[in-house]
């Protein structure tokens, strides 16, 4: 149960967000990738090396497995499309749109809007809309100010700029993208970052196409991927999953192998229900992705308010990673890492039934046995990249 403060609301007695009298609204400029740019106790060369070898030309290939030529070829291929729609405007006045700026790649839409005779029916056009322009899961919740970033960062200056949202946008939609689970496999490479790029690149794609499809009807529409809100707690408020050890969103579709994006907009929709899939009771005796965390940023103990650094919201009752940790181990290996959803006991195809039986199994007091079974029947050791080149 939240405990309840100024800064409680009832939507938290559903997802089971704990928000203490000591919460404060998170500043953009402190997240980990933020910082990179401008604190001097995370900047390195191994960091810029990691950020710089996402352009081939700066790429540290290697001869073990995983991180040669092709391998980095196809891990920057995959970020092609989301770094063209970045650097739209970052020369010209410093926005990083899509990390650090909401997206404004968009044409004049209609100026009056469409007539829905329902929000029943709004939300179910938007729904199929989405689903035509790509988008593997779709929730709808309430904005809440709450998860708001408190400023922004601003790439030119390193330092905190307004929030440049307009008022009343009183609807999110959430779009998940799922990350192909046979890269995910072999992770800790560079060719695993692929999961990640294309993950980023097809939410871009479907964000920018129905948030158009939204101002062309008539109303307002801001897309986003990491800039402008925290997405995790927005999505548990629509319903799409709970929060595992790892600070991961888990779904019942994809497990934790999943980008999240988000649109802003005042098209009146119907918001979803958050739900509760044992998920947390599970991951209270599952201790994997703390135990194969490398750089041991993964706790083993419960949730709590405790935080490692600036990187860490204040005032939430929850699983926190350590992100200087974290972001370190990703910097000295050179590329992105995802340990944690590769041995996540949830990272299954749940398009096959015995996987959603095992689903329900980890649901339900039987979650010990669920995590034998998983012990025995899923190889979970990383896989190797030649083996995926080879199909």
């Amino acid at each position: 149960m939240s405990k309840q403060n100024r800064h409680s609301k009832p939507i938290d007695q559903l997802t089971g967000i704990q928000v203490s009298d000591e919460f404060q609204r998170f500043d953009q400029r402190d997240e980990i990738y933020c910082r990179s740019e401008w604190d001097e106790e995370i900047q390195s060369d191994q960091a810029t090396a990691f950020f710089e070898g996402y352009f081939m030309p700066a790429a540290r290939t290697r001869r073990s497995d995983g991180f040669s030529q092709r391998d980095y070829a196809l891990r920057n291929a995959s970020w092609h499309v989301t770094n063209v729609l970045r650097d739209l405007r970052r020369q010209k006045d410093g926005r990083k749109e899509g990390f650090f700026d909401h997206f404004t790649a968009h044409e004049e839409g209609w100026s009056e809007p469409y007539a829905f005779e329902s929000a029943e029916e709004a939300t179910a056009n938007i729904r199929r809309v989405a689903k035509l322009a790509g988008a593997d899961l779709i929730g709808i919740c309430a904005y809440d100010e709450r998860w708001m970033y408190n400023t922004l960062f601003c790439d030119n200056s390193k330092d905190s700029k307004p929030l440049d949202l307009p008022e009343g946008l009183d609807n999110v939609i959430l779009i998940g993208e799922a990350m192909d689970i046979a890269l995910t496999g072999t992770v800790p490479s560079a060719l695993s970052g692929s999961a990640t790029g294309l993950g980023y690149s097809f939410d871009a794609v479907t964000l920018l196409t129905l948030a158009q499809y939204i101002r062309n009807l008539g109303y307002r529409a801001y897309a986003t991927m990491n800039d402008t809100a925290l997405t995790i707690p927005l999505a548990l408020q629509a319903g799409l999953g709970e929060v595992g050890r790892h600070s991961l969103l888990i779904t019942p579709e994809y497990g934790p192998r999943l980008r999240l994006g988000k649109i802003f907009t005042d098209v009146p929709l119907l918001h979803d229900k958050p739900r509760s899939y044992g998920i947390k009771q599970f991951c209270d005796v599952c201790e994997r992705c703390a135990s194969a965390c490398p750089p041991k940023a993964i706790p083993f103990a419960k949730p709590s308010e405790k935080t490692y650094n600036r990187s860490n919201i204040i005032g939430i009752n929850k699983w926190t990673t350590d992100a200087e940790k974290c972001f370190s181990f990703w910097a000295n290996q050179n590329t992105d890492c995802s340990i944690c959803i590769r041995v996540c006991p949830y990272n299954r195809d749940f398009s096959r039934w015995y996987h959603r039986l095992w689903f329900k199994l980890a649901s339900s007091p039987l979650r010990r046995f669920a995590l034998w079974l998983d012990d025995r029947l899923m190889d979970r050791r990383r896989q190797n990249s030649r083996a995926w080149w080879n199909g």
